[in-house]
């Protein structure tokens, strides 16, 4: 039996971004014993050429719910990007998971028969299964495994079975 594209993606992005919550929770925790102030983590990145954390969360985000937008046809969910707590980057994955638990079963069936032109990339279209398999998928995981990379680096106890969550 194949799965279909909503099985093969929504599902995933739904528990990836539920232990993404789940990881700025311990960040909180992390704040609040040591008495330290979120925007520093929020700030903090593991190079000077990469975004901090508070982008990685929504970058993560973006990703994942633009699956809705790109190969659904659904409205879109739009954010301001102006979070600057992780209790507001929280409620952003929060109405992520919603969103994307609103898009129908059937409703990625015809990605193969989509083409898909990023904002940046508009010289480089993907059939839309292409795009959701080997460019949103991947960017989806990437930036959560930055997100728990900066807290992990800067001292967050988490481990890998934070990042897998619940087997």
């Amino acid at each position: 039996m194949s799965l279909s594209y909503h099985q093969l993606s929504i599902p995933s992005f739904v528990r990836m971004l539920g232990n993404l919550s789940a990881l700025l929770d311990k960040a909180v925790a992390f704040c609040d014993e040591r008495k330290i102030d979120e925007s520093v983590l929020l700030s903090a990145r593991l190079a000077p050429d990469m975004f901090p954390l508070v982008k990685q969360v929504q970058i993560a985000t973006d990703q994942a719910k633009g699956v809705a937008v790109r190969l659904a046809g659904m409205a879109p969910l739009k954010f301001d990007d102006t979070e600057t707590r992780i209790d507001e980057l929280k409620v952003r994955v929060e109405q992520t998971i919603s969103y994307l638990q609103t898009i129908p079963e059937h409703a990625l069936d015809n990605a193969p028969n989509q083409t898909v032109v990023m904002p940046w990339m508009p010289d480089h279209p993907m059939q839309g299964d292409f795009y959701l398999q080997h460019f949103v998928i991947p960017n989806v995981y990437f930036h959560v495994s930055m997100a728990y990379a900066i807290l992990r680096h800067n001292g967050v106890q988490i481990g890998k079975s934070d990042y897998i969550g619940q087997v």
